[in-house]
């Protein structure tokens, strides 16, 4: 589940739980915003713990560091 997926579960359940008055036989509305903000809280959080593991870690001291030039020029 990507982070778009997870803000979106907020505000869909955040909509069900304060702005909506409808009443559905068998069902509680409030209830089930609350359940869908709870997993976008909780997908949020493991996609921040997975992307931070991800992220590169500077070389060790003394470790071979290899520099790539770019060229960025336009060529036709």
């Amino acid at each position: 589940m990507g982070m778009g997926w997870c803000i979106g579960l907020i505000g869909i359940g955040a909509i069900l739980t304060f702005a909506v008055d409808w009443h559905v036989d068998g069902m509680n509305l409030p209830l089930v915003g609350l359940i869908l903000m709870a997993v976008g809280i909780i997908g949020t959080c493991a996609y921040v713990s997975i992307y931070k593991r991800r992220q590169t870690q500077p070389p060790r001291p003394g470790a071979h560091v290899v520099e790539v030039e770019e060229d960025h020029r336009f060529t036709r």
